[in-house]
């Protein structure tokens, strides 16, 4: 089945380029021109992946991405901006999408971008969310500390309160537990949880590991379950006393 991609652009020459290519890379695509008929494509056509221009009229990629997410549609989102801003493509990331590209950008880098994407989009989702069903004696579970996690029911809880992540930093988390102890290096991370294949933005990284800590973490400035290797990358680690 072809996959769709909903580009949302203002700019007329940019979108076509982005619709020329998509298109002969195989895909098939909607584009819209504002935010609020972005946000109104993505919720009638169920895109495959989104395009998502940062500065729209109508809606900025910001609150689109903000009421998409706000709306439980968790298409993959990657946001395009012109501005080389690092608070901008945080807070993207915050916001809930899942890339950030920088423009300009050359065709060849955003197809696999989206092909990444779409990849790691495609890893079999659990059918119920923070369910309490019980548990089989062959589910999967981690317990280290105060912290468990359950992969099978997309469920983790730490001192038996229920945390919540958003998939891709459930996925990171499962992944650095299945390599507890281990030093994992920040291109290992994009290529196994984020899938790429070619050198990506470290950053991107470093947002989400953030992220978990200031949910798992006592004081995520003093971290004692998720340790930063200098100059290596990161380690999962059982809390010392």
């Amino acid at each position: 089945m072809t996959n769709t991609i909903l580009v949302v652009e203002d700019e007329q020459s940019i979108a076509t380029l982005l619709q020329y290519n998509l298109k002969q890379a195989g895909f098939e695509v909607i584009i819209a021109n504002d935010g609020e008929e972005g946000l109104h494509k993505a919720i009638e056509h169920k895109p495959n992946l989104i395009l998502l221009d940062l500065m729209l009229p109508k809606m900025d990629g910001m609150e689109v991405c903000k009421e998409l997410r706000i709306q439980k549609v968790e298409t993959p989102i990657i946001m395009l901006t012109a501005k080389d801003d690092e608070f901008d493509k945080v807070l993207g990331l915050e916001l809930g999408a899942d890339d950030y590209m920088t423009k300009p950008f050359s065709p060849r880098e955003v197809i696999a971008r989206v092909k990444a994407v779409l990849r790691r989009s495609k890893v079999a989702e659990p059918a119920v969310v923070g369910a309490k069903e019980k548990l089989s004696d062959s589910e999967k579970t981690f317990h280290i500390g105060a912290l468990n996690v359950y992969p099978e029911r997309f469920e983790a809880t730490l001192d038996g309160e229920e945390l919540e992540f958003t998939p891709k930093e459930f996925e990171l988390l499962v992944y650095l537990l299945e390599h507890k102890n281990r030093v994992l290096t920040r291109d290992q991370l994009l290529s196994a949880v984020w899938h790429y294949d070619f050198a990506g933005d470290t950053r991107i990284v470093d947002v989400h590991i953030s992220h978990l800590r200031d949910q798992i973490e006592e004081n995520s400035r003093k971290p004692k379950y998720i340790k930063t290797i200098r100059g290596l990358g990161y380690k999962f680690e059982e809390p010392k006393g």
